[in-house]
């Protein structure tokens, strides 16, 4: 059985093929042809263990992914089977795939949710997620600035996002940059709503990726109420995880809530217009990590089991 490591999976993996990987495996859940297991989460004074998983047989994969989370920091391990005979074909250490798969989720739903001429993009969270959806959305998206909003923001990361994404980045007032942006992404450590869902501007698209805590949030009543949608990767896990979900007040109207599955398959409609207001909020689910697994597999052994 084959090990993977993050470096494996950094050198060979590239942005493209994991989105194009991810947007097929939502398909396929949208369908009806894979399936999903929860996150279960058990923990004792302080040291959580966490496991969830997919069985996507279109990609001839099914596994789990395992991780800790200790004093605030995880590390990820996924084990990853074949659909077709259930050999198992690796285990592969989940850091640089966890990277990868969030924020590449957070383009596609964009793609049915952002307006396609975004120029402006407001990040809260310069951490690992928060570097790569900038990234990413700077790929996807005609950005012409990035505002940060300050929150824990590491030395020189003007300049590293400057440089990475090929789009000026300086630091903004919540208030401005939120005033601003076509695209809101929320990647902190944040329990309590981050800015004023009043500042929303028209037309604005936001992506909450930073907690599947049911007692986190990061978004505040007035921007779920202010959506015209609300997409989420599977209703079953986030309704329960989703703490922007779990705490709003009202509830947010079942009407409102679509999952990437029904976007990506035609089953729901995205953006109608301009000037709304849409929102995504992540809480990671096991098949992306599977999908993704799947992915580095095939292009690290060629789809050929080693051991």
């Amino acid at each position: 059985m084959l090990h993977i490591t993050d470096q494996m999976v950094s050198d060979a993996v590239g942005i493209p093929e994991v989105q194009a990987t991810l947007l097929e495996a939502f398909r396929s859940f949208g369908a009806g042809k894979a399936s999903m297991q929860e996150r279960a989460r058990s923990e004792t004074d302080g040291i959580r263990l966490s496991t969830l998983g997919a069985v996507i047989p279109s990609q001839d994969v099914l596994g789990a992914k395992v991780y800790s989370t200790i004093a605030g920091q995880f590390s990820f391990l996924i084990v990853l089977f074949s659909a077709t005979d259930g050999r198992p074909l690796a285990s592969l250490e989940a850091n640089a795939i966890t990277r990868l798969r969030t924020a590449a989720c957070s383009v596609i739903a964009a793609r049915h949710l952002a307006r396609p001429e975004a120029r402006r993009l407001a990040l809260f969270g310069t951490g690992v997620q928060g570097q790569a959806h900038a990234l990413q959305m700077a790929m996807a998206y005609p950005l012409e600035e990035i505002l940060i909003c300050p929150f824990d923001d590491p030395p020189g990361i003007l300049e590293r996002l400057t440089k990475d994404c090929g789009v000026p980045a300086r630091f903004a007032p919540a208030e401005e940059a939120i005033a601003s942006a076509d695209i809101v992404v929320t990647a902190s450590r944040a329990t309590e709503p981050l800015f004023a869902g009043a500042w929303l501007k028209p037309g604005t698209f936001v992506a909450a990726v930073g907690s599947s805590l049911p007692s986190a949030r990061e978004l505040d009543d007035t921007a779920l109420d202010r959506a015209s949608i609300v997409a989420v990767e599977w209703r079953q896990q986030s309704l329960r995880e989703a703490g922007d979900l779990v705490m709003a007040d009202p509830p947010v109207p079942a009407s409102k809530i679509v999952e990437l599955g029904e976007l990506v398959t035609g089953k729901a409609q995205g953006r109608r217009r301009d000037d709304e207001i849409t929102l995504y909020k992540a809480v990671g689910v096991g098949l992306e990590d599977v999908a993704i697994a799947g992915l580095a597999y095939r292009l690290i052994s060629g789809g050929k089991d080693r051991g």
